[in-house]
Parts: structure tokens; sequence; C-alpha cells
């Protein structure tokens, strides 16, 4: 049989594919012996992969530890640090951006206050305090990121518009996306923070690994996402989890249960929750039946993903998920008469990084698609430029 020079760069190509991810998927570096056995690959094909990756920038050789004895076998690490991505939490009361290498560690983040009544010029210009916060912190330029993935409170839709947010009057029809390009030039994408939030759970935190799943952002301005079969679900328009814009569920109100608790009294309506998970924790019974209150609010919606969705697990997300002590039982309780099945919940343990740290990861998929797809090039490490 022959075969073509085409047929050979191809298996070039997807030996190269396979080396690369076995190097970055390893805890530590890997020798040539070590990695044929992963990938299946002889020695020798190995030993002309590592040394077209390392050329082109893709691995690093590692040094021998201290007081290794005799000459020991080369080892060999994904360059991580080849490329960075960004993402970007832009919430109601804050302005989060993270920058992460290509192992989706975070390198530097910068954060900006804001408010609900920050208007819409003066959030966008938080934007890029944050952003440049980050990129100061990490020693690069906005020409160094590979891919940005903002996401923002509110129904984003498949092409990115933010359509409806409730507590942000002037938010809805942000070109977000084109505000960002007039200094990032590489590949920029926009999503509900949910979404993303969920996206962070599954690739980092408590749901790593799990393949259906329903997150919940519990705090003053509700939330939800769904991951299907291991991939984020947008559905038609974009609008998934939107539960909470049916006023059965009582989503939209059921904050000011626990605001308008007495344990709670004079408290500004930021520190309400706290107070009132606090006093219940202590025993008070008032505070307890808030909670329970809230707890059952909240079942109905998540009841509703649940039976459609049937998940392996269910995630507490968001501010009130710091009372998960308290909150998780009293969910717990308030789904099982509506549920055939209760599934396990946990509370997220990514804390406020966690939408930012969704927007990174997202970003990061958008770059493996570039370089290391089937489809991709592994061309030296450069910044994708954005298209269109």
């Amino acid at each position: 049989m022959q075969v073509s020079g085409g047929d050979l760069q191809r298996l070039r190509q997807l030996n190269s594919l396979s080396s690369i991810r076995a190097l970055r998927d390893a805890r530590a570096p890997l020798t040539l012996t070590e990695l044929s056995a992963q990938t299946g690959l002889s020695r020798a094909s190995v030993g002309d992969v590592v040394t077209d990756l390392h050329q082109r920038g893709w691995i690093a050789e590692v040094e021998p530890a201290p007081g290794t004895m005799g000459r020991p076998a080369k080892r060999y690490r994904f360059r991580a640090d080849a490329g960075h991505v960004l993402g970007i939490d832009i919430g109601v009361h804050k302005v989060l951006a993270v920058v992460t290498d290509l192992a989706r560690r975070i390198v530097a983040s910068g954060r900006v206050a804001v408010d609900r009544h920050t208007p819409r010029a003066e959030r966008l210009e938080a934007v890029w305090r944050a952003v440049d916060a980050a990129l100061v912190a990490a020693g690069l330029t906005a020409g160094d990121v590979w891919g940005v993935t903002a996401g923002s409170t509110g129904v984003v839709n498949r092409e990115g518009l933010v359509t409806r947010v409730e507590d942000l009057p002037d938010w809805p029809g942000v070109d977000l996306a084109g505000h960002l390009g007039q200094r990032l030039p590489c590949p920029i994408t926009i999503e509900n923070d949910s979404k993303l939030a969920a996206l962070a759970e599954q690739r980092l935190g408590v749901a790593e690994g799990v393949q259906d799943l329903v997150y919940l952002h519990v705090g003053r301005r509700p939330g939800a996402a769904l991951i299907l079969n291991g991939h984020l679900h947008h559905g038609f328009s974009g609008a998934t989890g939107e539960v909470g814009l049916m006023e059965i569920t009582g989503w939209r109100t059921m904050a000011d249960l626990l605001k308008d608790s007495p344990a709670a009294e004079g408290a500004p309506p930021e520190e309400a929750a706290r107070l009132v998970f606090g006093a219940a924790r202590a025993g008070d019974r008032e505070a307890m039946a808030a909670v329970d209150a809230y707890a059952r609010q909240l079942a109905l919606g998540t009841a509703a993903m649940v039976l459609t969705l049937d998940p392996e697990l269910v995630i507490l997300g968001g501010g009130f998920s710091r009372s998960a002590d308290i909150l998780l039982p009293a969910l717990q309780r308030a789904l099982e008469p509506h549920c055939l099945r209760v599934p396990s919940i946990r509370p997220s343990a990514l804390g406020e990084e966690c939408v930012a740290l969704g927007g990174a990861c997202l970003a990061l998929d958008h770059v493996d698609e570039h370089f290391f797809s089937p489809e991709g090039t592994l061309a030296g490490p450069a910044a994708p430029q954005r298209v269109g």
C-alpha cells in the first residue's frame, strides 16, 4: 500500500495532538517512555513528536531533580505559560477580571466595585479598569491575550447580546463584544454569568467530571444554568435556566423573605441574608422559618429543572452559598415533596471567582479548537486574531 505525503502529514498531526494532550493532562512532567505508554505510540515516534513540539515552543524540558544520581531520563512538560486568556465577570456589584494560563491556573486578577445605580458608560469603563489591573499584575499587554469570555448578569442570547436584566435598566442591548474588541484583538465571547459559573464548577470545582447538573445562583439576584452530557446547555435562544422569570416560582421576590425577617431588622439589604442565616444557625426560630420559606420558593424552580433533567448533582453558588450549612438542608427538605429523586446538593467551592474562571474555561475551549483540534494548527504559540 502506498502512503501519500498528505496521509503522513495527517498522521504526524494526530500523533502531535495525542502527545500534547497527554502532557497537558499529566500531573507531573513525563519521560519519553511514560509518554509512549500513555499515547500508545512507539518510543521512536514519541521522540520525533517531542523534538518537533519542543522546537515549536509548546513543551519544555524539565531540569533533573537536585541530587539525582547517574544520567536521568529527560522529562517534558506542557508550556501552560505559552499563552493566556481573560475571564471577566460583569455583575451588579462588581467587575472581576482574571488572567489564566493554558492550564486554567489564575495568574492575576483585577476587581472594581460597582452598584445597581452605576450607569452603563461607567460600568463599561469599570470593565477596562479591571482588565487593565489584571493585565498589569500579570505583566501582559492586550496583544498577549489569546481569548476573552465575559459573563454578564441578565439573559444573554446565542449572539452574545444582553436582552434582559432585572436590576440594570440601561444594560440590555449593550454591545460588550464590540466594547472589548476596541482594545483586545483576540476572539471574544459573551455569555450569561450563571452559565459560566456552572462551567467552572464542572471543570474545576465540586462537579468536576459530572455529566448532568443544575447550577443555582442563590443570592439577592437568583439564576440557574444546566450542564447536559458534559456540555454547557444554551437551548435554541440561549435562555435556558431562566425559570425565575415565571412569577409562580417566586424567585424574583424570595430574597425579601430574608430581608423582612426580624433577624435582619434595620440592616441594609446586602447584610440581611447574612444576619438571618447567622441567627438561624444560632437556633432563632423566626430566622429558621424565614430560611425555610426561602428554600420552599427556591425549590419550585429547582424542582422543575430536576424533574426535566434528572441531574446527578445540584450546585449551590452565589453569595448565599456561604451559608450552605443552613440553606442546603432546608432546600433538600423542600425538594422532597416535588421530586421523584432528590439529587445530591453541594455548595460551590470556587467563591466569587467562579464566573470569571468559567469565562477563562470557555475562552480556552476556543483556543483548543484553534490549536489542538484535528482541524487546528500546531504552529508555534501565538495569539489567535479575531475574525470578522
